[in-house]
């Protein structure tokens, strides 16, 4: 009777045994499993990244352009005025404009921003609220978010795809989300969305790129971007000049005394 016992426990355990290998063994392929498409994605996302990078010019002629100026003609509700944009690569961004008799400027450095805007009612340079400043410091970046991505703290993830567009989500090192449609075909960066706080209102904010040139340097710059402000209203800049790496006076950035 116990020689009996002991054999049925003996298989029992055998039993188990086998069945906990096969559990393990499933386990260890399910891990590799996962670990092999993490590895997919981001081989995927560097992919689409360095085909973004090709078409905007390559590597080599984006790694030459230290400043940038441009001037647009700004559309908003209507009303159309001049605006120029200024930007030290990682450095300086500043943004002027006049619409209406109107004139706003806004400012954003590697150490904080500042701005007047008359039509919040701020007539003399306010400093731009911190979570504002994460929100949008990324202006600073001539080459955008995507460019040298992981230099600049960012975390990109390949999530999907509307239509013919890859959809990137790019969190910030403050960790900002923003979601980037790639055209799957051209590659060129045809819209950026992402939650923002405008007077006090939570919205989507969102920005559209297109009409895209060559210009004399041999980059892919889009000449039409429109911002929408949660569909309440658009703001359309249209590009009539860009010149790169003209001398910008580092005292543009600075915030005036009131």
């Amino acid at each position: 009777m116990l020689i009996w016992w002991f054999k049925k426990k003996s298989g029992y355990l055998s039993l188990n045994k086998n069945r906990l290998m096969k559990m393990v063994k499933m386990g260890m392929a399910l891990l590799l499993a996962v670990t092999s498409f993490s590895a997919i994605q981001a081989q995927t996302v560097d992919e689409i990244v360095n085909k973004y990078v090709d078409a905007l010019g390559g590597k080599d002629k984006l790694e030459q352009v230290k400043t940038v100026y441009i001037t647009n003609t700004t559309q908003v509700m209507g009303n159309e005025g001049p605006s120029t944009s200024q930007i030290v690569n990682g450095k300086g961004y500043r943004l002027d404009t006049e619409v209406n008799g109107q004139k706003m400027t806004q400012v954003y450095t590697d150490k904080g921003g500042w701005q007047i805007n008359p039509y919040m009612g701020a007539t003399t340079p306010q400093a731009i609220p911190d979570e504002m400043y994460k929100q949008s410091k990324g202006q600073l970046y001539i080459t955008g978010p995507l460019y040298n991505y992981a230099a600049k703290g960012n975390k990109v993830e390949l999530i999907g795809k509307d239509g013919n567009a890859y959809k990137l989500k790019i969190t910030n090192a403050d960790s900002v989300e923003t979601i980037a449609y790639l055209d799957a075909t051209t590659y060129y960066l045809t819209k950026i969305t992402r939650q923002t706080n405008f007077m006090g209102q939570s919205m989507e904010l969102s920005l559209t790129f297109s009409n895209f040139k060559k210009t004399d340097m041999g980059i892919t710059f889009p000449y039409t971007t429109e911002i929408s402000y949660g569909g309440q209203f658009t703001i359309t800049n249209n590009v009539n000049k860009i010149e790169f790496n003209k001398a910008i006076d580092p005292a543009v950035f600075e915030m005036p005394k009131s």
